[in-house]
């Protein structure tokens, strides 16, 4: 891979909170677009402590120096060639970041760079890389890496946890319909935008308790209090909130769909496509705690060596210098 040999002025858009937390942890310099009113196109940090990151003002950026543009949606394109006059892939080196799995369709969804070879597609999955149909766009893939929150896990909660946003509208996208199955067999927390909105139909034998959306510094020690982590996606792209969970020292309870069965080993807790397999090991787990701290010391040391802050940015610094060069 090629080395990094300068630093780097790279615009990039607030789009997802927690993957930009880590991106812009780099030794680069990171412009943030910000309008008035905020807004998608917009942002700005939103109050996030990024110090490597600056808000500019889109109407400033064609005053500014910069040195690649990282695109994560489309409409970014045709966004930094009015912001800054200078065409993406042709005028100023370009990388576009793909977060999500292919929709409508599993395997036939074209992207919409497909048709392009002047701006590579950065897949944060192998999976999803494999299933998007990137026609001859040329692909890359950087696995996810998140700021350690620390080995938090107490587990005096014997409750499983889970971190859904939108829960209602997401349903079977997120596997909101699964967590009456896992209440059968024990407590459940809901943590995640709308999650204090959501609400179940008929018994579920133990209750779901749908909390609310906080922040990070408050969330993750309340997620280590709980005995179990519930990661219920069925299409979704690889969940950072599993990573955190691991990273907490968490045992896990996995569904096994897109890239979840790369990033969870066995001995990590369970992962499996047999809901009834798993509603037992969550049992399991919340009624035999010292399982459930082992089972949780060895996903924290699996996802600290694949998903640690480090390795992320050294594959980040390695394509900015090769696209760059």
């Amino acid at each position: 891979m090629a080395e990094i040999t300068e630093r780097l002025t790279v615009l990039v858009w607030h789009v997802h909170g927690s993957w930009t937390s880590s991106f812009v942890r780099g030794q680069h310099d990171y412009l943030v677009p910000v309008l008035e009113g905020g807004g998608p196109w917009g942002r700005g940090l939103c109050g996030r402590d990024w110090p490597a990151a600056v808000e500019v003002p889109a109407g400033k950026l064609r005053e500014t120096e910069v040195d690649v543009v990282v695109l994560q949606r489309p409409e970014e394109i045709e966004l930094t060639e009015q912001w800054l006059g200078r065409r993406p892939g042709a005028d100023i080196p370009a990388i576009y970041v793909e977060h999500n799995t292919p929709r409508p369709c599993a395997a036939t969804t074209r992207h919409s760079l497909a048709d392009r070879t002047d701006i590579p597609i950065v897949h944060v999955t192998h999976f999803n890389d494999l299933m998007w149909d990137n026609g001859k766009a040329p692909t890359r893939v950087v696995p996810h890496g998140i700021v350690d929150p620390g080995a938090l896990y107490t587990g005096e909660v014997p409750h499983g946890v889970a971190l859904i946003n939108e829960p209602m509208r997401r349903g079977r996208i997120t596997g909101s319909d699964l967590l009456p199955a896992f209440a059968m067999a024990g407590p459940v927390d809901l943590y995640g935008i709308g999650a204090d909105d959501f609400t179940v139909d008929g018994a579920t034998g133990h209750p779901i308790r749908g909390i609310g959306d906080f922040e990070q510094s408050v969330l993750h020690p309340e997620m280590a209090r709980r005995r179990v982590y519930l990661h219920t996606a069925r299409w979704t792209s690889l969940g950072l909130s599993l990573l955190e969970a691991m990273h907490l020292a968490m045992p896990v309870v996995v569904l096994a769909t897109t890239e979840a069965i790369r990033a969870v080993p066995p001995e990590a807790g369970a992962i499996s496509s047999d809901v009834a397999w798993l509603t037992a090991k969550f049992h399991e787990f919340l009624h035999e705690p010292d399982l459930a701290v082992l089972a949780g010391k060895s996903g924290r040391q699996f996802a600290l060596e694949h998903y640690g802050l480090d390795v992320f940015l050294r594959r980040w610094d390695a394509l900015l210098a090769e696209v760059t060069e």
